[in-house]
């Protein structure tokens, strides 16, 4: 009698409040067993289709791009500064515009890199949690800000400032592009780079007050090599930033097909891959070796970008092991 009238209560009685009783009938069972697996295969099909995204968009670039590294080769193409498509025959030399990539992306990253460090470092373990709560935040929403409203501030603020109060021949260059780009690539750096030295815990930071460091040892010491694979991580996500860039490349850069002579001159104007497919893709005859030598500089620019992308997964797998404990 005792056992029915519990087995009742069990009956009646709900899952953790909700609704769905401890004790399923064969048919709620089974209509339970058919939900779970129709989400499990819808949420398996929506991860799928942005791989297959991601996949396709390699196919494509990667046919639209094989008709010039067929006919034209690697050879010229990586070793030449010459980019002449009209001319006849054209030449590809995309040397010119790796190095303009490259410059824009290491000064921005010599300017970011310090200041997004110091700011995470302040945020994580300086800063109090309410003003931490409001500054963060704020922060993130440069990332919400447009890139072409970034260059236009940079062709209306930063060129004529720099022409008149730094004497540079020209305001559109290297450091004009470089410190707009450092700006964008802020919020990635500080948002990842504060998370993983969050993310150490305070255990370590206690055990070095423990030892009789102080709040500047325990950061440089301990803190900052602990959470070293997420900063490297940060930094790679900040130069994807910078490198996959375009509107401000283009507009703040100089748009010039050349090596910057001395090299440490900054002032002189640049161009850059994002910025050539950007400048040259619209006015392209379709199928032309010109709009496929275009499309052999996105396949370059794609797997670099996707290399950095796995490195910086890499690190933040890393960086997540030790938060667990894990090796």
């Amino acid at each position: 009698m005792a056992s029915e009238k519990q087995l009742s209560i069990y009956e009646d009685s709900t899952a953790a409040g909700f609704s769905r009783p401890l004790l399923l009938t064969p048919s709620e069972d089974l209509k339970g067993y058919i939900a779970a697996h129709v989400g499990r295969l819808l949420l398996f099909g929506i991860t799928c289709v942005s791989v297959l995204a991601v996949l396709f968009i390699f196919i494509f670039v990667i046919r639209e791009s094989l008709g010039f590294l067929l006919g034209h080769g690697l050879g010229g193409f990586l070793t030449s500064t010459a980019w002449h498509p009209e001319s006849e025959p054209g030449e590809f030399g995309a040397v010119g515009m790796i190095t303009g990539s490259v410059y824009v992306t290491v000064c921005s990253l010599l300017v970011a890199v310090p200041i997004g460090l110091l700011a995470a470092v302040f945020l994580s373990d300086i800063a109090p949690f309410k003003v931490r709560q409001y500054v963060k935040p704020i922060i993130e929403i440069l990332a919400a800000i447009p890139s072409v409203a970034y260059g236009f501030f940079a062709l209306l603020v930063l060129s004529p400032l720099m022409q008149n109060e730094l004497g540079f021949t020209t305001g559109t260059n290297i450091l004009n592009a470089s410190v707009i780009l450092a700006v964008m690539a802020l919020p990635t750096i500080i948002s990842v780079a504060e998370d993983s030295l969050s993310a150490i815990g305070r255990e370590i930071r206690e055990a070095s007050y423990g030892l009789g460091a102080t709040r500047a040892e325990t950061i440089i010491k301990v803190v900052i090599p602990a959470a070293h694979s997420g900063i490297i991580a940060a930094v790679i996500l900040g130069m994807m930033r910078a490198v996959g860039e375009t509107m401000v490349v283009w507009m703040a850069a100089g748009n010039a097909n050349q090596i910057p002579s001395p090299w440490w001159n900054l002032s002189a104007a640049v161009r850059t891959m994002t910025a050539t497919i950007a400048g040259d893709m619209g006015e392209t005859v379709q199928g032309s070796m010109h709009y496929r030598a275009l499309f052999a500089i996105g396949l370059l620019l794609l797997a670099f970008t996707f290399t950095l992308n796995m490195i910086s997964e890499h690190l933040l797998a890393r960086a997540r092991r030790v938060k667990g404990g894990g090796k």
